[in-house]
């Protein structure tokens, strides 16, 4: 009777649970969300408050260690209430209260309208001498755009006004912990993503306008642990083997599909090497595979798979698809004279073993946040 139950419900009401899934997760969440606000929040007003005693004097350098044990004793399952965690929470505020950040976020329209962009925190409501005043009590909203930890990543890590605003917006974008915001660090995608996408065809920028932002011209792929020398089946493998990592390293919105995808055209069969969706652009996206330098007649060879997918895979709703070779190496110049040429959305990627400094952003982060907003 059971088994017949169980079978029933797995059928006849399978849309109605997926719906209930479905609320169960969306509220899970909101709560989630809620969590993270809260905490961004506390670190804020515990933040002021601190900062505002220490430069009045009012605190002596012992003081935040009396706190710490204070904290402690009132309420022995409050957990990471350090002196160093304190101080975080003062650099915190102070980093996001200083005169070049608030100004670049006013400039970037992030703070456009002061009454409505700022979230008084509860200390603020509180009718007491000694609470800090209102106007030093307020976070602005965008800063809950991301967790507190990862927050401390930025600090941490991004001296740059610019790039603190970069991290905070891409990291709500790419919805990344604070391990792979890290990575992203790491990686220098704030050069990656901002650089100007010249290795994309006219026709790629034509059809997916937001493909500049969501699809990078360079990667690093430091992850896969590669030898000095290696064949294109031993780059593939290690891909396959570390797709989360991949995919983390491409964006979030890439879902792995296929590798050595088989395309048949006239009785014969053409692999692609890894066949992925974009949730984003709604669309194929194939990628072949060169550990050599950019050849042109590479590009020929992907089209053809492009034009096999749209003509033979490509569903109805779905966009024409897009095609990225992936090679160890390119000349610029002859990279552009082959996608001149280019009728399909394609691009050309160079990927890296290992992450080289010295990255130039070409592109500015106001198109980014465009971008976002729209």
């Amino acid at each position: 009777m059971d088994k017949q139950v169980a079978h029933v419900s797995g059928s006849e009401y399978a849309q109605d649970f997926a719906q209930i899934v479905q609320i169960i997760e969306n509220n899970r969440s909101q709560a989630i969300q809620v969590i993270n606000h809260a905490s961004v929040l506390t670190a804020w007003q515990v933040g002021a408050y601190v900062s505002d005693r220490i430069k009045n004097a009012a605190w002596g350098s012992k003081v935040v260690q009396q706190l710490a044990e204070y904290i402690h004793t009132q309420n022995p399952t409050l957990k990471g209430w350090s002196k160093r965690t304190i101080y975080k929470m003062v650099q915190f505020y102070e980093t996001y209260t200083t005169v070049q950040f608030v100004g670049r976020a006013t400039s970037l329209k992030l703070l456009s309208k002061p009454a409505d962009e700022i979230v008084p925190t509860e200390s603020a409501q509180i009718k007491s001498s000694s609470i800090v005043p209102i106007s030093s009590a307020q976070i602005p909203k965008f800063l809950l755009r991301t967790t507190w930890s990862n927050h401390q990543v930025i600090m941490n890590r991004c001296e740059l006004v610019d790039q603190q605003i970069f991290y905070i917006l891409y990291a709500e974008h790419e919805h990344l912990k604070y391990q792979e915001l890290e990575r992203a660090i790491k990686s220098d995608a704030y050069s990656r993503v901002l650089s100007d996408k010249k290795m994309q065809s006219a026709i790629l920028k034509e059809t997916y306008p937001q493909a500049e932002v969501l699809l990078k011209d360079k990667s690093i792929l430091e992850f896969l642990g590669l030898p000095q020398r290696y064949k294109e089946s031993k780059l593939r493998n290690e891909i396959v083997s570390h797709m989360k990592e991949f995919i983390l390293e491409m964006g979030k919105d890439f879902l792995f599909v296929d590798q050595e995808h088989t395309l048949e055209v006239g009785g014969q069969n053409f692999r692609c090497d890894l066949l992925f969706y974009h949730r984003a652009l709604q669309c194929l996206v194939a990628i072949e595979l060169k550990t050599t330098t950019f050849d042109p007649r590479d590009l020929g060879q992907l089209e053809f798979y492009l034009e096999a997918l749209d003509q033979n895979e490509k569903r109805s709703n779905e966009n024409p698809s897009i095609g990225i070779l992936m090679c160890r190496d390119a000349n610029p110049e002859v990279v552009r004279y082959a996608l001149n040429r280019s009728i399909s959305p394609t691009m050309v990627s160079k990927y890296e073993e290992q992450l080289k400094v010295g990255s130039v952003i070409q592109r500015s982060l106001e198109e980014f946040v465009e971008f976002l907003d729209k």
